[in-house]
């Protein structure tokens, strides 16, 4: 008998994945909030929300309600890291004792700097999957050639999860530090949002690397006062990542700090797109002050976004301290 596998969340990543795992299980239950996206898979074989040129693999069956998780081996949490909380209170009567959880979002709640993999636990005694790395949803989609990493403090829960995500083109590697590949989903967040401001600046080749750089250095800085492992950083979730998020015009994060390297405040209610390293920053400063971590790079987006210190002030500074 093959896998049974839930999707929560139909957006752009959820939908991905559900096509990715199609081809490695028999069921794939895509669990979406509103009825007009089930109806228009259901009858055309599309979520052309998101992918509009994309058939969806015959097995993918979405629903509106969590009863099939209950018969399912592993279900993969695909939303935002502000709506994990009441996603988790839903899923808590329907996720057996032998199910895995996977976790795919990048963020950290707020004021309690609690990661997604934390907040799990405080729903079900079980260890998460954190899955991370440079991937891009509408890659993953299309079946373009990706790797991650994921990690887990059980390793049967590392290999069931490999299992259904690995195929010719996507390539899973399994790692035991699951506070670095974590915190590198977070931490490269604030790098992205760095090198952004840089870019909206017109900053020079040159020291925008710098800065990238920088970034690199720091974010094994803080992951090592947190308990986690400085190589974890060079591997697809750390280095990987870092460099996607940071330098590609697909990056909303990189597109955030755009606007603000060009003094243009964004407001996510009403623009209705959700930044993660937006909420990251408040966190991930708290943590390098209680950590005392002294990180220019977060102390430098810091001052541009919640500070509102003019960008080419705040460049100014963080360039002072680039030798140290």
């Amino acid at each position: 008998m093959g896998l049974k596998i839930s999707i929560i969340g139909a957006g752009g990543l959820g939908t991905a994945i559900a096509q990715l795992v199609s081809v490695n299980a028999d069921h794939v239950y895509l669990y979406a909030r509103r009825s007009e996206v089930v109806g228009e898979i259901v009858k055309t074989g599309y979520n052309s929300e998101y992918y509009p040129n994309l058939k969806l693999a015959n097995n993918i069956i979405p629903t509106m309600d969590f009863n099939h998780v209950k018969e399912c081996d592993i279900v993969f949490l695909c939303v935002p890291s502000s709506g994990i909380r009441s996603a988790l209170k839903k899923l808590t009567p329907y996720i057996c004792e032998d199910c895995v959880i996977v976790s795919t979002a990048k963020g950290i709640e707020y004021p309690s700097l609690n990661t997604m993999s934390e907040i799990i636990t405080e729903y079900f005694d079980k260890s998460p999957v954190v899955l991370s790395g440079p991937n891009f949803a509408f890659e993953i989609a299309q079946s373009l050639f990706t790797a991650a990493n994921i990690s887990s403090d059980t390793l049967e829960y590392t290999e069931i999860v490999k299992k259904a995500l690995s195929t010719d083109e996507f390539k899973v590697k399994i790692n035991n530090d699951i506070i670095g590949t974590e915190y590198c989903g977070v931490i490269k967040n604030i790098n992205a949002i760095a090198y952004g401001i840089c870019e909206g600046m017109n900053i020079n080749d040159n020291a925008r690397y710098a800065v990238l750089t920088k970034g690199f250095i720091e974010t094994k800085d803080i992951i090592e006062s947190l308990g986690g492992k400085r190589e974890t950083v060079d591997d697809y979730c750390g280095f990987g990542d870092l460099v996607l998020t940071s330098t590609s015009r697909e990056s909303r994060n990189h597109t955030l700090g755009m606007l603000y390297g060009q003094k243009i405040v964004v407001d996510e209610k009403a623009s209705g797109i959700i930044f993660e390293g937006k909420n990251s920053i408040m966190a991930v400063k708290d943590i390098c002050d209680n950590n005392a971590v002294d990180s220019f790079i977060v102390r430098f987006v810091y001052d541009v976004m919640v500070n509102f210190i003019p960008p080419k002030l705040a460049f100014k500074e963080l360039w002072k301290k680039m030798e140290l």
